[in-house]
């Protein structure tokens, strides 16, 4: 007990504190009321570890570095670059695709000016926001209109309030599927007022289930793409065409939900299973949703395409109003859709295709500069840890081409000093942050992700993190 009221007379006043060299440091670089908030903070939870015996000694320099570390870092952005070494290019938590720096330039000079987002400069008079992006995916989709709202599902949500509100939408039971986020197509199609009717079974549907299932009351036929997952094996679904076809001897519009959105044919690259969106435009589809920041590689969006009736009367939908984008999103992905008006452009141009697309030599060519770079940094020993080149493969992620492998190369470090966990968790507390795998005990950094401007702050980083 004694030991116990001895630490605890050691410990400073709020008033010592704030009047210390650091203190009217802090007061002057940040809110004096949430200085002294902090302070207090720390000497309670200082006190605390104290009365149950969880500190047995400090020194009051701790106490200082505590109450510092926290200064800072509730006062730095939370939201920050990261290295990715993952190897998933469209990395769901790590932001999806990322912009070019041709594309940030414009959005900068929208954003830090006033634009002509909502005014016709030729009449002189209010315009409509939409009208910069529908040209281009009209030219690039083969679509009659198209509109933008702040991601897919809310792209599938408006348009089945528009369509469908209080009637049957069939779909097939095998498209039932998570976008997600826990976001069900079943409980966005309940929030849009239509009523789910599924057909068919998990793994086969026919044409003559969706023939069966029309009423009176069908306002619309669904088909949703498994572009996050796979069936293989008893399995049949029904072709856009015979759905379409269907379609029209009802007099039924036919809606298909891309999700990942790709603008470009793929066959190139032998990857068959994921059809563009001019693809299913021209085999007769009504609407086509799908996202702007996956295989697209624009800003979070999403986008509506199709028949100009149909788009028409979605734009007058009150919702249209709460799930609108704004300028930055409309510049962004103005901007990234005008790549797609030249030959290979995308490809070159945009950082997500220009990743899925890389030959394999540069990615080899990337790992030798990444070693090299590690050895050539006079801190690094031999004995921290062992560097190789392996290979590998990638991933498309973003819910986009599930079951295609992208052979790599990878960085396989293996540190002789720490653990795997310990020294992955390091890499994660470095700034900028080095997001890898872990893979057989070692840590991997897949090249594809990689950009060449990063390969010096990464070797620094993991360098730094071996040696601490």
């Amino acid at each position: 007990m004694m030991k116990i009221n001895s630490l605890l007379s050691t410990l400073p006043s709020i008033d010592e504190i704030i009047k210390s060299p650091e203190g009217i440091r802090w007061s002057q670089k940040y809110s004096r009321e949430f200085v002294v908030e902090v302070i207090r903070d720390i000497i309670n939870q200082k006190r605390q570890a104290i009365l149950s015996g969880q500190t047995e000694n400090y020194h009051p320099s701790d106490l200082l570095k505590e109450i510092n570390n926290k200064l800072e870092k509730f006062f730095s952005f939370s939201l920050k670059k990261v290295i990715n070494a993952t190897g998933v290019v469209i990395h769901t938590n790590l932001g999806r695709a990322i912009l070019s720096e041709k594309v940030m330039r414009h959005v900068q000079e929208i954003a830090c000016n006033y634009s002509n987002l909502e005014y016709d400069i030729e009449r002189g008079q209010r315009g409509k926001r939409y009208s910069h992006i529908q040209y281009l995916l009209s030219k690039i989709t083969g679509a009659e209109n198209a509109l933008v709202v702040n991601n897919n599902a809310a792209a599938v949500l408006i348009c089945l309030s528009t369509l469908a509100k209080g009637k049957e939408v069939i779909i097939s039971r095998g498209e039932l599927v998570e976008i997600g986020g826990s976001f069900r197509i079943p409980e966005v199609m309940k929030s849009s007022g239509a009523i789910l009717k599924e057909v068919g079974t998990t793994n086969k549907t026919h044409l003559r289930d969706y023939e069966q299932a029309i009423t009176e009351n069908t306002a619309l036929l669904l088909k949703v793409h498994q572009s996050n997952f796979r069936m293989i094996g008893f399995t049949e679904s029904v072709s856009l065409k015979e759905l379409v076809k269907l379609g029209k001897r009802f007099n039924l519009p036919v809606m298909f939900d891309l999700g990942s959105g790709c603008l470009i044919d793929l066959k190139k690259y032998h990857i068959f299973i994921e059809p563009s969106v001019r693809e299913v435009l021209s085999a007769g589809i009504d609407i086509a949703t799908f996202s702007g920041d996956k295989l697209l590689g624009g800003p979070q969006a999403g986008i509506i395409t199709g028949k100009k009736e149909l788009l028409e009367k979605i734009s007058l939908n009150p919702l249209m109003r709460a799930l609108r984008v704004d300028k930055m999103t409309l510049s962004a992905l103005e901007a990234t859709l005008r790549f797609y008006l030249y030959d290979s452009a995308a490809e070159a141009e945009i950082p997500t295709l220009k990743m899925l697309t890389q030959d394999r030599s540069i990615l080899k060519n990337r790992a030798k500069k990444v070693i090299q770079k590690i050895k050539s940094i006079p801190s690094f020993l031999k004995n921290l840890a062992e560097l190789s080149i392996i290979e590998d493969s990638s991933q498309s992620g973003g819910g986009a081409l599930p079951e295609i492998d992208f052979p790599t190369y990878v960085v396989s470090i293996k540190p002789y000093e720490k653990s795997v966990t310990s020294f992955e968790r390091q890499l994660r507390e470095n700034e900028p942050p080095i997001i890898v795998r872990v893979k057989n005990d070692r840590i991997i950094l897949d090249m594809r992700t990689i950009r060449d401007n990063e390969i010096e702050i990464l070797a620094k980083g993991i360098v730094e993190s071996l040696r601490k």
